[in-house]
């Protein structure tokens, strides 16, 4: 979060008062609308090139030499006796393409609902910190609560819904102007019941999601204009993310591409589509990847499809097998090489209860190695080396 405090220390320190810092905020916006006809935006999304090697743990020197070198490096809103700033959200996407290890976030989505898309993100959270040494958070944005109550089962949520300590709170404040809702004391610690898996926490999410997303269309702009029901739920984790708690941020996103979903576009660097090999799992994948491109585009941060996964897959199944040989042949998005197959102890592995490791949640006659290859194969897709 870029302060007062944050410019007075670096080249921008002549800024000294407040009505210094409030007229030097307001040419941003003056030149950022004169140049783009964009909306203003809110003086905490601005960041100057101190701020930048601060984020980047590197010099000022280096970020200029970035500047120079990298063709791809952001264009500055405006360009101020002080120096270039810049939006904070561009920055950190180039930060996250050239930088590995900070904080990378994933959202799981498909339009059609029973495609194993919940047990994927909780699956791929638990194997990325007991067999990959990961620290992970979930967020689950989808009103059916499947995720949360793989990691924390029904008597755990209805206690942290009771104390409005979930995302549904999240967006009502949004919807309200208020900020009774604290990210840090929603935030569960080592969830899922598992011994091995130390690293894993949840924002749950809560039933009475289902009433709050059909409000945020009509969500009060606020000051500046600054408020953007696409952006509550990075503005709520922007604290998370400035200490860089984790290595993956995965979401899990309801079985719409509606402004709830957005929000967890808005934090992600990448998708996945898990589905099942048939014609009615797969028909709405052109629309999701074209629709978050053009999201994409329009907010300016880059969303790019890490890969379609198969779940549910049927080795007998004639339509399975014809449907994936034509999702293979299709250039809408790569597809992954591990496939998820039917499984009665997969199925059972969403139930939430108390065990000692991940092949006795997943099962021991192959699904613990299966979600294992995945995950592998996923970090890798991730883990791309900066190029020059």
């Amino acid at each position: 979060m870029v302060s007062r405090a944050d410019f007075r220390a670096g080249p921008e320190a002549h800024l000294t008062s407040c009505v210094a810092w409030e007229q030097y905020v307001y040419r941003v916006h003056v030149r950022y609308r004169k140049n783009t006809g964009a909306t203003v935006i809110d003086e905490n999304e601005l960041v100057g090139m101190q701020e930048i090697a601060a984020l980047a743990g590197v010099t000022r020197a280096a970020v200029t030499n970035w500047k120079a070198r990298f063709r791809d490096f952001p264009k500055p809103v405006a360009d101020l006796g002080a120096g270039p700033v810049f939006r904070r959200d561009q920055i950190l996407s180039w930060l996250k393409r050239r930088r590995s290890e900070m904080t990378t976030g994933i959202s799981t989505i498909n339009l059609k609902g029973g495609v194993a898309k919940s047990t994927t993100t909780v699956a791929t959270a638990q194997m990325l910190d007991a067999e990959f040494g990961k620290r992970v958070l979930v967020i689950d944005l989808d009103p059916q609560t499947n995720a949360t109550m793989m990691l924390i089962g029904d008597k755990k949520w209805q206690e942290v819904n009771d104390k409005h300590l979930t995302v549904a709170q999240m967006f009502r404040d949004a919807l309200e102007q208020k900020k009774t809702f604290d990210i840090k004391k929603a935030i569960l610690k080592k969830v899922g019941g598992v011994n091995d898996v130390r690293r894993v926490d949840l924002l749950p999410s809560s039933l009475d999601l289902i009433d709050v997303q059909d409000e945020l269309g009509s969500m009060n702009p606020g000051r500046f204009h600054a408020s953007n029901p696409v952006d509550v739920l990075r503005r709520a984790i922007r604290p998370l993310l400035d200490e860089n708690l984790y290595d993956f941020i995965l979401v899990d996103c309801p079985p719409s591409l509606g402004l709830v979903t957005l929000n967890g576009l808005r934090i992600s660097d990448y998708f996945v589509i898990p589905t099942i090999p048939d014609f009615l799992s797969t028909y709405g994948i052109p629309q999701i990847i074209s629709r978050v491109k053009e999201f994409s585009d329009t907010v300016g941060h880059r969303v790019e499809p890490l890969g379609i996964l198969a779940t549910k897959y049927r080795a007998q199944s004639s339509v399975h097998n014809d449907q994936l040989r034509v999702m293979k042949q299709k250039k809408d998005a790569p597809i992954f090489s591990t496939v998820i197959p039917e499984n009665n102890d997969i199925a059972g592995a969403a139930e939430f209860k108390d065990v000692s490791t991940l092949r006795q949640k997943w099962g021991y006659r192959g699904q613990f190695d299966i979600y294992r290859a995945f995950t592998k194969e996923l970090i890798e897709r991730v883990e791309t080396p900066v190029m020059a």
